[in-house]
């Protein structure tokens, strides 16, 4: 809400009681929401992301009151494009009083068009805020005008998860990949995951109600108006699904079917997603490729967010169980209207409640295969740093046999340097040969031999365990006897 603007710019266009123009529809959601002014709307988005570039085809589902499916209202679409005489003649339609026994109608929106969302909006009253949060995928669910013994609205907007080909991809044929299992390790191969949208909005009456269901722009495989239209019809052939619509005269439960297509849809991407995981976790047992690491992290943001999308198919349902059809107020069917109501939202929550479960499988799993991969990692650089530090000893030793070498050479160095002295002392008529400088080198060498390997705490020279000195039980034994007190 825009806090400032002036408060008469929040009143409708055409209040109740005054008589709109023909075509007042093409000024919504101004006409019947003021408080939604034209910047708001701009910001909102819901306009400018509708297109009049393609036609938009409607398709129609009815439930009559005695729970059946009309099949013909099924079958038919209705096309509209940006030619005045298409949209006008999609409003006149609209404007005609609903046939007698129809307990549901609802319309499935594919390529939802600008003139198409306007006349929509204002024929059934729809907030515009289903139009912003749906175009822009925000997960909503509300309830507005409710009126015990008339009705209200309830919306709706779900952000899931689903599976498709991948773009370009062909399903192949068993001769042309030689048997099934590599048919289907090829068709694996070519799934994909990614995100879709149910945005439905309820207006539930007293004699009739009304669905309609948004389906968003893509050049990819989602769920058209067409696919999710062909399913719902196909509850009407249900047997279970039959009783539960003869039983109750409450709307709510095809709104309810339609949420368990959602739920279909995650189960078969749980179902692509473990075998994925499964592919990586061979690939992580037979190599140690550090890049295979990023590819599990990858996988395991992907299901912190379906945490959340999981959260959000929960409340929804609840909300659903938590906001009954005020219609149904007063109703002799009622309350077991609202015990079957309750008995289907929670088979719907334990069944969201198993795929958290999923999930949560999935998620502990990929956190053992990262764990693994590091391992392997790790154990791969402990290998590297064993040969390293063979490397150094070796290195050492050699150091070591230098230093052998340079003790033998070092006192007969110090020797010829104290023979080399031109002082009296030592040299007053060259009377030093060389024999004395042997005698004195040899001497000096083996005394600093024996100094290296006496200081040596461990050494080849010493039986291994064995200390420097004597041991322990060799000591002397000193033992003091003191006389006898006279």
């Amino acid at each position: 809400m825009d806090f400032d603007v002036d408060e008469s710019a929040v009143e409708p266009l055409y209040p109740d009681g005054l008589a709109s123009p023909e075509d007042y529809w093409k000024t919504y959601p101004q006409n019947l929401f003021g408080n939604w002014t034209p910047d708001q709307v701009l910001r909102s988005k819901m306009l400018t992301s509708c297109s009049d570039a393609q036609p938009c085809s409607i398709y129609n589902v009815e439930v009559k009151d005695d729970g059946h499916f009309n099949k013909t209202a099924g079958e038919k679409i209705t096309t509209v494009t940006a030619d005045s005489s298409s949209y006008q003649a999609f409003w006149n339609e609209l404007r005609q009083p609903r046939p007698e026994g129809i307990r549901i109608r609802a319309f499935f929106v594919n390529n939802l068009s600008l003139n198409v969302l306007k006349m929509l909006g204002t024929t059934y009253n729809v907030e515009p805020f289903f139009f912003s949060s749906s175009t822009n995928w925000i997960p909503s669910r509300y309830q507005e005008d409710a009126k015990a013994g008339v009705g209200d609205h309830i919306t709706v907007t779900l952000p899931f998860i689903c599976t498709m080909k991948k773009p370009g991809s062909r399903s192949p044929s068993v001769s042309s990949v030689g048997s099934a299992k590599s048919l289907r390790k090829t068709t694996q191969a070519h799934e994909i995951l990614l995100q879709d949208l149910l945005a439905i909005h309820m207006v539930r009456g007293k004699k009739s109600s009304t669905i309609i269901s948004y389906h968003p722009i893509s050049h990819l495989q989602k769920t058209s108006a067409k696919r999710l239209q062909s399913l719902v019809q196909r509850t009407g052939d249900s047997v279970y699904w039959s009783k539960l619509f003869d039983k109750s005269k409450d709307p709510t439960f095809v709104f309810l079917a339609i949420l368990w297509y959602a739920l279909y849809a995650w189960d078969e991407s749980f179902e692509v997603l473990y075998r994925h995981i499964n592919r990586l976790e061979s690939k992580v047992l037979g190599t140690n490729d550090i890049n295979l690491t990023r590819e599990l992290h990858k996988v395991q943001a992907y299901l912190l967010y379906y945490q959340q999308l999981l959260q959000d198919f929960h409340k929804s349902v609840d909300f659903v169980k938590l906001t009954p059809n005020p219609a149904m107020h007063g109703d002799e069917d009622e309350d077991h209207s609202k015990m079957l109501l309750e008995r289907e939202v929670d088979n719907l929550l334990s069944e969201i409640g198993r795929l958290e479960g999923q999930r949560t499988m999935q998620s502990d799993r990929l956190k053992n295969v990262m764990q693994l991969a590091f391992a392997t990692v790790n154990i791969e650089d402990s290998r590297a740093m064993k040969k390293l530090t063979e490397a150094s000893m070796r290195d050492s030793a050699a150091m070591k046999q230098i230093s052998y070498l340079t003790m033998i050479f070092l006192p007969a160095s110090l020797i010829a340097s104290v023979f080399g002295m031109n002082v009296a002392e030592i040299n007053p008529g060259t009377y030093e040969t060389l024999s004395h400088y042997a005698e004195a080198t040899v001497s000096l060498t083996v005394l600093t031999a024996w100094l290296v390997i006496a200081m040596q705490t461990e050494s080849s020279f010493w039986p291994k365990g064995r200390r420097r000195g004597p041991p322990l039980d060799d000591q002397p034994t000193i033992i003091v006897v003191t006389p006898p007190d006279p």
